[in-house]
């Protein structure tokens, strides 16, 4: 990422905040909307679940100019998944739920050069959880 998309992520995320309750339900109707299957890996009360989405979503935002300081956090929050049930698969979709849930919030400022920003921080990120916690499907790459 280059500091400019830093930057970025981080100031419309502050915009996000206000609506992290209904960003949060957005994210989660849109998840299970286009991909049911995700729905039982949520075993727990959906409300608090977007609380702990928003919350963790802001330490990586906070976090993105200095991203190695947590990716250590990163790789066992998705070893901690795989238990779940989450596989790699799974990441591409979250990620096009978020980036609709923040098109859905931000509306017109959510701008090619903003959408490319986000899906920067969230490669980057799903790119060390999936390598942590699936080391074999590094391999086969």
């Amino acid at each position: 990422m280059t500091p400019q998309q830093v930057s970025q992520v981080q100031e419309s995320f502050i915009k996000v905040v206000p609506i992290a309750n209904r960003a949060a339900a957005l994210f989660y109707a849109r998840l299970f909307e286009t991909a049911p299957e995700t729905r039982a890996l949520f075993r727990g009360d959906i409300d608090t679940q977007g609380q702990k989405l928003m919350s963790a979503l802001a330490t990586v935002v906070n976090s993105l100019v200095d991203f190695e300081a947590i990716v250590s956090v990163a790789r066992d929050l998705a070893k901690r998944h795989v238990a779940y049930g989450v596989t790699p698969e799974h990441y591409a979709l979250v990620g096009a739920a978020l980036l609709w849930t923040l098109e859905q919030g931000l509306g017109d400022e959510f701008t090619p050069a903003l959408r490319a920003a986000w899906e920067a921080a969230y490669g980057a990120l799903s790119e060390v959880m999936i390598a942590s916690a699936y080391p074999a499907s590094q391999q086969a790459s």
